[in-house]
C-alpha cells in the first residue's frame, strides 16, 4: 500500500440485510494531507461509505484497505487496533464522555492505547485547537463549538493517519461550524491527516481537496 494513501476502496458493494443495497461498486483513495469530502442527500450511502473509511463497517464484496491493512481480514484484537492507532472519530453530537474533563476526554484514547505522557500529549492538543484554558471543565459547561474542538483534539490525541468526521459542523451554528472547518483543514495540513468528511453543508465542500458526490450508493 502506498503510504500517502491510507484509505483505500476497491469496487465496494454494501448490502444490508433485506436486500438494501447502500453501495454499488464504489471506488475510492483518500490520500494523507488532504480532505475528502463525501456529499448527497440522505440515503446516499455516505455514511456508509465514511463507516468503511473508520473499520466500523464492513463491505459485503471488494475490499477496504486502511493504513495497509485490509479490513475483511482483522480479528477483534487486530481491528480495535487500528482504530485506536491509526483513525481519529469526529462525530456530529461530539460523544464527549459527561463525567470527564476536556482533558480527559482527549486523554482518554492515548491511555486506551497504552501511549506514554498521556497527559502532557493531551494538554498539547487542547493548545492546538485553542482550548486550553478549559481543560478542567466538564463537557456541559462548554458551548457546542467548544465540545467540538475538544473532540477534533481527542481524534487528533494519537496523530493518527486517518480523520473520519460525520457532519463535524451539522450541530453548530455558522461562526462555531468555520471554526471547525478551519481545524480539520490543517489538520490535514500540519498533522498529514487523511480527513475523510461526510457532509451537507457547502461551507464544509469548500475546505475539501475532493468532492466526491454519490446518488443511490454510486459516485456520481
Amino acid at each position: 500500500m502506498n503510504p500517502l494513501t491510507p484509505v483505500s476502496i476497491r469496487n465496494v458493494t454494501k448490502v444490508y440485510p433485506g436486500g438494501v443495497e447502500a453501495l454499488r461498486g464504489v471506488s475510492l483513495d483518500c490520500p494523507s494531507g488532504h480532505v475528502t469530502a463525501l456529499l448527497g442527500r440522505s440515503g446516499c450511502g455516505k455514511t456508509t461509505l465514511l463507516n468503511l473509511c473508520g473499520a466500523m463497517d464492513f463491505p459485503t464484496s471488494g475490499e477496504v484497505t486502511l493504513a495497509g491493512q485490509v479490513t475483511s481480514n482483522l480479528d477483534d484484537a487486530r481491528l480495535t487496533h487500528l482504530r485506536r492507532h491509526k483513525i481519529g472519530f469526529v462525530f456530529q453530537f461530539f460523544q464527549l464522555l459527561p463525567a470527564l474533563t476536556a482533558l480527559e476526554n482527549v486523554e482518554l484514547p492515548l491511555l486506551l492505547s497504552g501511549a506514554k505522557n498521556t497527559e502532557a500529549t493531551a494538554m498539547e492538543r487542547l493548545r492546538w485547537v485553542g482550548l486550553e484554558e478549559k481543560a478542567r471543565a466538564l463537557p456541559y459547561q462548554l458551548s457546542g463549538g467548544q465540545m467540538q474542538r475538544v473532540a477534533i483534539a481527542r481524534a487528533l490525541a494519537h496523530d493518527p493517519a486517518i480523520v473520519v468526521a460525520d457532519e463535524p459542523t451539522g450541530n453548530l451554528d455558522t461562526a462555531s461550524g468555520d471554526t471547525i472547518l478551519k481545524l480539520l483543514r490543517r489538520a490535514a495540513d500540519e498533522f498529514g491527516a487523511a480527513v475523510v468528511m461526510a457532509t451537507h453543508s457547502a461551507e464544509a465542500a469548500a475546505i475539501a481537496d475532493a468532492r466526491v458526490r454519490m446518488r443511490d450508493g454510486e459516485i456520481e
